[in-house]
């Protein structure tokens, strides 16, 4: 495997604080399809690259199965799971619930904060956009949709939806080649609606927002093949 995995471990940390760390830094590198679907890890070669031990890696892999990234078999490799359209589409159905009933609820309070750190989230995903900076401008994406939860006092439902979108975040970054600024103009029509208090223009632009992974999908299937799993096949095996 030549991958880098740089981890930058805080100085003589807890086994939760390093573990914790590891984690973070697989499912960056899983999401940016760095370890890319179907590759095959092992807890030795991870915890080599990254100078740590095996135990907080071996934490780490139980928690990025739980998520949906990896599929743990004792004895022998570990695979990175490929992506699977059912559950990408079902992430998105999860996330268009949570989150439209979040906006309209940031339309209620007086908003001035989240505005202006909704701004500056803005101009940081232009400037992103203007470097191609996919990384970046993922990570501002994700915040940019958090500070609305946050402003709204629901940055429960922020964490329910984080949870639930592993899969739709690695398509998310496979759409990010051509599709950041419309996904900057959605942003840019939800804050205005935000701005302007109108919670039924700011459900109507969320819908859009969250809705347009489905266009791309199919664009992203082709150009990507060997990165998608057969659900039917999948679906197949587990009722065998």
């Amino acid at each position: 495997m030549t991958v880098e995995l740089a981890l930058s471990p805080p100085p003589a940390p807890l086994r939760s604080t390093m573990a914790d760390a590891v984690y973070q830094d697989l499912r960056r590198a899983i999401l940016e399809l760095r370890l890319k679907p179907g590759m095959r890890i092992s807890e030795a070669e991870i915890a080599r690259q990254m100078g740590v031990s095996r135990q907080p890696v071996r934490e780490a892999f139980i928690r990025l199965a739980r998520i949906g990234y990896l599929n743990v078999q004792p004895q022998r490799r570990t695979e990175i799971v490929k992506i699977s359209v059912q559950e990408v589409l079902n992430a998105r159905f999860i996330r268009e619930a949570l989150e439209v009933a979040v906006v309209r609820r940031a339309c209620e309070g007086d908003g001035t904060d989240l505005i202006e750190r909704l701004t500056e989230n803005l101009a940081r995903q232009h400037e992103s956009q203007d470097f191609d900076d996919r990384r970046e401008f993922h990570r501002l994406d994700d915040m940019f949709h958090r500070l609305i939860a946050e402003g709204a006092g629901c940055g429960f439902a922020w964490a329910l939806i984080d949870e639930q979108k592993a899969q739709l975040d690695r398509m998310r970054f496979l759409t990010l080649s051509f599709g950041q600024p419309a996904v900057y103009d959605d942003h840019h029509a939800i804050f205005e609606a935000l701005k302007a208090r109108d919670a039924d223009a700011a459900e109507a632009a969320m819908r859009v927002h969250l809705t347009r992974i489905i266009a791309h999908l199919e664009r992203v299937k082709v150009e990507y093949a060997e990165y998608f799993e057969d659900d039917g096949k999948r679906a197949g095996q587990a009722a065998g």
